[in-house]
């Protein structure tokens, strides 16, 4: 549940201040685990049959041909977005480890540590399915929870900077009104895992007198006190330290002790390797689907090969060419994370619960939907105006 998207946090919280950061950070936090109760709820909401992945929750609730076309593209906007930023945030935190542990060795560009980074995903690629990177993901889960905890710790060792100012960035007012709703985009970004729920649930036994929604919604749960514990003391620690003058990655601001924050910056790019094959494998069944069956090309290991090898390519260029962690992060936060985890969950409980009109539960529902649908569209152009502007002063392939 706790993704590199954590890292941005005290960066959204520079455009949005203390009152309105903390309020989009409990208010995110507080509609996306009651977005995760519904979907745990639908899981067999059918006697005798479990959704298992989230485009079957979608046909039940859309039809089979709506459903997959409102469901199926977003998933995969979603995945493949994730794993350009993770090639970003990998590359990124390798220069930093390395800048770190040999300070007086000559400087390596940029773009070359994402490709670094980024061959290390060729291998790992060929790797058949999910069983196969189990222990890379557990590795992933391990290394995410302690690099945040590092992140918010050395900023408490640090320190206040001196000069620390916590007023609105010195900029145009319509800078400012972009940066906010790209900080919607950062925030949005770290609240993600609605993806997989319901993979997570079809993997938990059930019965008629013990369904599996009572021990995924207690794992859910003490999964959502772990996120909490980790986002809220890296975003208000973090700019409570460094006020302004926070990267948009709160590990690339740190530099003491040295060796700590080396250490947490290869934890992170252990957490991005593992995380990027998680969110690559369903990308791979779906292109090696399309070419066996749609083109009649024959399955086996040339193909794999090929397939897998296209698409790390593809992520790693695109990550090279806008290498801009904060503005990936608010515009895939927007465009591929708002309408999955904010509000397509709540549209799917009003198709099949149908709820009283103007009931409790109604009223809930439409206020995550206008909510979600308010920061996918702002995020989304603020996100995507952050590209335009940084690529318009950036040295491409430094």
């Amino acid at each position: 549940m706790v993704g590199a998207g954590v890292l941005g946090l005290p960066s959204a919280m520079t455009w949005l201040g203390w009152g309105p950061g903390v309020t989009v950070l409990v208010l995110s936090w507080t509609i996306t685990l009651y977005t995760l109760w519904q979907m745990v709820e639908m899981h067999e909401m059918v006697p005798g049959k479990r959704f298992d992945r989230y485009h079957e929750l979608g046909q039940h609730a859309f039809g089979e041909k709506l459903g997959l076309w409102i469901v199926v593209p977003q998933q995969l906007i979603v995945e493949v977005g994730v794993d350009i930023v993770y090639m970003v945030t990998g590359g990124k935190s390798l220069m930093k480890f390395h800048d770190l542990v040999c300070s007086s060795c000559k400087k390596i560009r940029q773009s070359y540590w994402i490709v670094i980074f980024g061959s290390a995903h060729f291998f790992l690629a060929q790797l058949p399915n999910f069983n196969s990177v189990a222990g890379i993901s557990l590795a992933a889960a391990v290394m995410s929870l302690s690099y945040s905890t590092i992140a918010w710790g050395a900023s408490v060792h640090k320190g206040k900077d001196p000069d620390v100012t916590y007023g609105y960035r010195d900029t145009t007012v319509s800078n400012h009104v972009f940066g906010v709703f790209n900080a919607l985009g950062q925030v949005a970004f770290a609240y993600a895992g609605h993806n997989v729920v319901l993979e997570i649930q079809a993997t938990i036994p059930t019965s008629p007198e013990k369904p599996s929604k009572i021990p995924m919604w207690r794992g859910v749960v003490v999964a959502y006190i772990v996120v909490a514990i980790c986002y809220f003391p890296v975003a208000l620690v973090g700019y409570w330290a460094f006020g302004q003058s926070v990267e948009d990655n709160i590990l690339i601001t740190l530099d003491k002790p040295t060796w700590l924050i080396a250490m947490a910056n290869l934890m992170v790019v252990v957490h991005v390797i593992g995380s990027y094959q998680i969110y690559a494998m369903p990308v791979f069944d779906m292109i090696e689907t399309v070419l066996v069956k749609k083109w009649h090309l024959p399955p086996g290991l040339p193909l794999r090969i090929i397939a897998r090898s296209s698409y790390v390519a593809f992520t790693c260029f695109i990550g090279l060419t806008f290498p801009f962690f904060g503005d990936l992060l608010g515009f895939f936060g927007g465009f591929a994370f708002a309408p999955t985890t904010y509000f397509l969950p709540c549209i799917m409980w009003l198709a099949i619960k149908k709820p009283k009109v103007f009931g409790l539960s109604w009223i809930i529902n439409w206020i995550c939907i206008i909510l979600g649908v308010l920061i996918m569209l702002t995020s989304s152009i603020g996100g995507l105006r952050s590209i335009i502007k940084d690529a318009s002063s950036y040295e491409f392939y430094s």
